[in-house]
């Protein structure tokens, strides 16, 4: 993990991070990689550690740059996923 070695959350916060990350991993198809889990738990700290603690926001901006960072071009983003990404 980058630049989170000064990063302090609050039990709560936790929570709302492991649900966010739970729920953007259960969006993805199956095999999800390792690295693919670390991308998104890294963009997850990041947007907590911007002071988001809502874990729907914190799911979706995850999924939102992990779209963004590939150019758009992913296909975990049809069908089901896009509506839960759109809402």
């Amino acid at each position: 993990m980058k630049d989170f070695s000064n990063a302090s959350f609050s039990p709560d916060l936790i929570k709302a991070m492991d649900q966010a990350l739970e729920e953007a991993v259960a969006t993805l198809p199956h095999p999800v990689s390792s690295s693919r889990v670390q991308n998104i738990a890294e963009n997850i700290l990041r947007c907590a550690k911007q002071g988001e603690s809502n874990p729907r926001t914190l799911h979706t901006m995850a999924l939102v740059e992990m779209q963004l960072r590939s150019g758009g071009n992913n296909p975990f983003l049809s069908g089901r996923n896009a509506v839960l990404i759109s809402k």
